[in-house]
């Protein structure tokens, strides 16, 4: 019962799934290890992703500009935009080139900025255009939704933190850290080794491409903002997501 609250607490909090958990108290008991099932919001996504891109091919194939838009669409939907909105927020604080404490303001302003507006219009724009160049979605390319994930509730048992508030602190004190750290970078080496194996050069492009965003990721953080934050986790979620389509259209067209 405690697995499915655990469950029921990150799809809440992550996607904008609707699950009953008005019932679920927001104890540390219960998010002790929330951060572990993140990555199943990776797999749903993932699932629905290669359910639209099967319809698209098997009954209108000719439908390419539409099927890019709506596999473009199904993870802003599926997670409810939260990581798009932190990817915005932390565009807005570095495009401010001001100091750090100015920065960590401007991540938490819910104003919507004009850096904000200009590059996640281009995000969306190249990710719409790198999935148009993908003739058909397949298992390295949906697992990014989880190694992406994997790695982000990585950052929050391991990584500085910039603040000493706000979401990721909360998830970080209630988490479980080193059991949380071993099972997600596990699960990580497990997916990856099987990407590689199964999928040679394309399995080790997403792979590859995952943790040298991961690896800019906590340089960047701990340069600009001294940590991480909930905002600048979001944003590698989505700056890893759209590298790796790039790589894999790369790899593809070798």
């Amino acid at each position: 019962m405690r697995l499915l609250k655990t469950i029921a607490l990150s799809f809440a909090m992550f996607s904008a799934i609707p699950l009953p958990t008005k019932k679920i108290e927001w104890s540390e008991e219960n998010m002790r290890y929330m951060l572990c099932s993140f990555s199943l919001v990776g797999v749903v996504i993932a699932l629905v992703w290669l359910a639209a891109d099967y319809v698209f091919a098997r009954y209108f194939p000719s439908s390419q500009m539409l099927r890019a838009a709506i596999l473009t669409a199904i993870p802003v939907i599926i997670t409810g935009g939260i990581h798009l909105d932190g990817f915005c927020d932390t565009v807005d604080a570095l495009s401010s080139h001001r100091e750090r404490e100015k920065k960590l303001e401007i991540l938490k302003d819910s104003h919507c900025g004009a850096f904000a507006l200009i590059y996640t219009s281009l995000y969306l724009v190249v990710y719409a255009f790198a999935v148009c160049d993908i003739k058909k979605i397949d298992v390295p390319l949906c697992a990014v939704f989880v190694l992406e994930r994997l790695l982000s509730a990585l950052s929050v048992a391991t990584f500085p933190l910039a603040k000493s508030s706000g979401l990721v602190h909360t998830f970080a004190s209630a988490s479980a850290k080193r059991i949380v750290a071993f099972f997600c970078a596990l699960c990580f080496v497990l997916l990856s080794s099987a990407l590689i194996v199964f999928y040679a050069l394309s399995g080790f492009a997403v792979v590859a491409t995952s943790f040298v965003v991961f690896t800019a990721y906590y340089v960047i953080a701990k340069k600009e903002f001294g940590g991480i934050t909930g905002d600048i986790s979001g944003a590698f979620v989505q700056v890893t997501e759209i590298c790796a389509m790039i790589v894999y259209c790369f790899v593809k067209s070798l």
